[in-house]
């Protein structure tokens, strides 16, 4: 996706020497306010002296305000006036001007366990579907100004200049939410649930794996590219029925898995029968008539396919007649 970030360029200075350097100037400042007041008997000496102190004391508080502290995955968005300066990445303790305004914000993945939600598949039938969502923010410039999430965050006044770095990412993770519900209703709109026809070349939502979930993670990239937010993965991780239909859907599936069964049933049995007459046959065990076979292979399948034991019965009879 296209950036509008950029990295600030503007004068940095090193945090701990400038620490040291204020520390200097406000005992000077304090010196000079204490030298003043008892120069008072001299009033031009002491006045001068207590206003030039007086201000570089002012001065020295607002370079207190200049003072940047950022840790790995971290960033700082300055603004001069209201006008975009650039992001500030750099790790470390720093000063800059103080007349920047800085919002700072997270670079940190994150993750969100969306809870399911009904959606209606499509073939219409109503199903719960949940997803769970990595993202990290990429573009700062897009989630602070493309977005509102700085009047959407809850704002702390310590944080000068603007709301704070958890009430800016609260936005984002809300922002986050919606578009994930959207595109999530927007995916599972286009495949059905199960295959009911028996369709077995057309995808569902059940058997797409890995192809449903990059469609998702591609419908969330172009709805999330728009506040600067990179998707690292996206996955369905819950999918069933919705309950007012769960108990009819179950019974269906139930249905198709016993007629599979049965089929394999069948299969088996009538290659099991075709082995015993081959066999009977070719080591001439005993001669069968047609009906005599027919009668066989009935109760082979009755007693090969069927879901009770079955009961034996002793023919004493003769084959023969």
């Amino acid at each position: 996706m296209e950036t509008k970030e950029y990295q600030f360029n503007g004068t940095v200075l090193n945090g701990f020497l400038m620490l040291f350097v204020n520390l200097a100037v406000l005992a000077l400042s304090l010196y000079g306010i204490v030298c003043s007041i008892i120069m008072l008997n001299d009033y031009n000496t002491g006045g001068w002296l207590l206003g030039g102190s007086i201000l570089l004391l002012v001065v020295n508080i607002i370079m207190w305000c200049g003072f940047l502290m950022l840790e790995p995955n971290e960033a700082r968005v300055l603004t001069w006036f209201g006008q975009y300066s650039g992001t500030f990445t750099r790790t470390g303790y720093y000063w800059v001007n103080p007349f920047y305004t800085s919002k700072k914000v997270s670079l940190r993945a994150r993750n969100l366990d969306a809870e399911p939600i009904k959606v209606n598949d499509k073939v219409g039938n109503p199903v719960m579907i949940g997803l769970v969502l990595v993202w990290k923010l990429k573009d700062t410039y897009k989630a602070l100004f493309e977005i509102d999430s700085q009047t959407m965050a809850p704002t702390n006044q310590s944080e000068i200049g603007g709301a704070s770095v958890k009430g800016i990412m609260l936005a984002l993770e809300n922002f986050v939410k919606v578009q994930s519900d959207a595109a999530l209703r927007q995916v599972a709109g286009q495949y059905a649930y199960d295959d009911v026809d028996d369709k077995t070349d057309e995808l569902t939502l059940r058997d797409g794996g890995d192809e449903i979930n990059q469609q998702l993670e591609q419908k969330l990239d172009e709805r999330l590219a728009l506040a600067g937010i990179e998707v690292v993965e996206a996955r369905i991780n819950y999918l069933a029925y919705a309950p007012e239909i769960a108990a009819v859907m179950l019974r269906r599936q139930q249905a198709s898995a016993i007629i599979t069964a049965r089929e394999k049933i069948v299969e088996g049995a009538v290659s099991m029968v075709k082995m015993a007459l081959d066999k009977l046959s070719n080591e001439e065990i005993v001669e069968l008539d047609d009906d005599k076979k027919a009668a066989m292979v009935s109760n082979l399948l009755v007693v090969l396919c069927g879901d009770d034991s079955a009961q034996p019965v002793v023919n004493t009879g003769t084959l023969n007649h």
